[in-house]
């Protein structure tokens, strides 16, 4: 069984920058993508951000050259690093690893 635990929330300041992590625990058997999506309260999910297994990396229109995912190369990990946020809705970010949920750390822009 395959958990998702994200890191790196919170509250930040429009304009700014914040790093999101996601490890999975548990063994993930071959090639896997990763995924990040945002819901934010009354909206749909969307997928923000996906990296392929082979390190390609794909993006919402609305984040594409803000945003960047990355994994590691050693471990079952992969990041978004989000800049330039914009003030929006508080949304809570989702990591999907080998279709693995994680619960969501929350991201608030505002000043």
């Amino acid at each position: 069984q395959v958990q998702v635990v994200e890191s790196g929330g919170g509250l930040v300041q429009p304009g700014g920058s914040l790093r999101l992590s996601c490890a999975a625990s548990g063994s993930i058997l071959g090639a896997y993508n990763g995924h990040w999506y945002r819901q934010a309260p009354g909206k749909e999910r969307e997928l923000v951000a996906t990296i392929t297994a082979g390190g390609g990396a794909f993006y919402a229109d609305g984040v594409r050259g803000r945003f960047a995912v990355s994994r590691d190369s050693a471990k079952p990990m992969i990041h978004l690093q989000m800049n330039d946020l914009k003030p929006e809705a508080p949304a809570v970010y989702y990591c999907v690893l080998a279709h693995s949920w994680g619960r969501g750390p929350q991201v608030t822009v505002s000043s």
